[in-house]
């Protein structure tokens, strides 16, 4: 017989930075952040997040039981400069309290800028605990069909068309060679733009996967080749977060 060890609160009560996803998107919190993720988020009081609004209200929503004003926020964001010593963000783990970091959607530290805080929490022996809760990115491989066992995560092709079009071609090869999954994402006032140069570079065989909206009402979720995407009304996308994966 194997037993499991039960989670529990007491299991992060010391200093320790914890991941704790969020919602994709709209969604009731308890539809999609786990009873156990929501426990723990209720014993933390200092917290690291990518975006203070949406961060205070995402824990409001979460009912964490204490008043949002009573709690300590730092902002880890895409414009912290890349010098800027995040120790201080740290401190209170260090001080044996919990310290949570929190995404502006789905898991931290994937495409987003928590990494460097995770890779300091390990260069200063401070213990990482990841959080069950949804990511739009396994989400998408899950639906999409396409290979499961052999992937990659590519995250943000270039802005710039040339660039961003020669990236897709080396994406196409390198799934062909190695039969893996690529998967990439993009900003969502850009997604038209992504969609037009996979379709314009991909080989008609190639095939394309466009999950939008993950969890939402209006998700959307099609896997077809290149040459039949061609040939359909090409989804709404502009204002929509979206996953795409490659299979050649």
């Amino acid at each position: 017989m194997v037993y499991r060890k039960k989670w529990s609160c007491s299991m992060i009560s010391a200093g320790k930075l914890i991941l704790i996803p969020a919602p994709l998107g709209d969604d009731a919190v308890e539809a999609v952040i786990p009873a156990g993720t929501l426990d723990a988020m209720r014993t933390i009081r200092h917290f690291v997040v990518e975006e203070l609004r949406t961060a205070r209200r995402y824990l409001s929503r979460a009912n964490i039981g204490v008043p949002i004003d009573s709690l300590t926020f730092f902002e880890l964001n895409e414009h912290t400069p890349a010098a800027q010593d995040l120790s201080p963000y740290l401190q209170p783990a260090v001080d044996g309290l919990p310290v949570g970091l929190v995404s502006e959607a789905g898991v931290p530290a994937v495409a987003d800028p928590g990494a460097r805080l995770v890779k300091l929490a390990h260069e200063t022996n401070i213990e990482v605990v990841p959080l069950v809760g949804p990511s739009s990115i396994l989400l998408a491989l899950m639906a999409s069909g396409l290979n499961g066992q052999c992937f990659a995560f590519a995250g943000y092709l270039p802005v710039k068309p040339p660039e961003r079009q020669q990236r897709l071609r080396m994406l196409e090869k390198q799934s062909a060679a190695r039969h893996e999954t690529q998967i990439f994402i993009e900003t969502p006032y850009r997604n038209e733009a992504l969609l037009h140069d996979v379709l314009t570079v991909c080989r008609p065989d190639t095939l394309l996967c466009i999950a939008a909206n993950l969890t939402q009402p209006d998700a959307f979720i099609k896997t077809a080749c290149v040459g039949e995407w061609r040939n359909r009304p090409a989804p709404p996308l502009r204002k929509k977060p979206c996953v795409f994966l490659l299979m050649s």
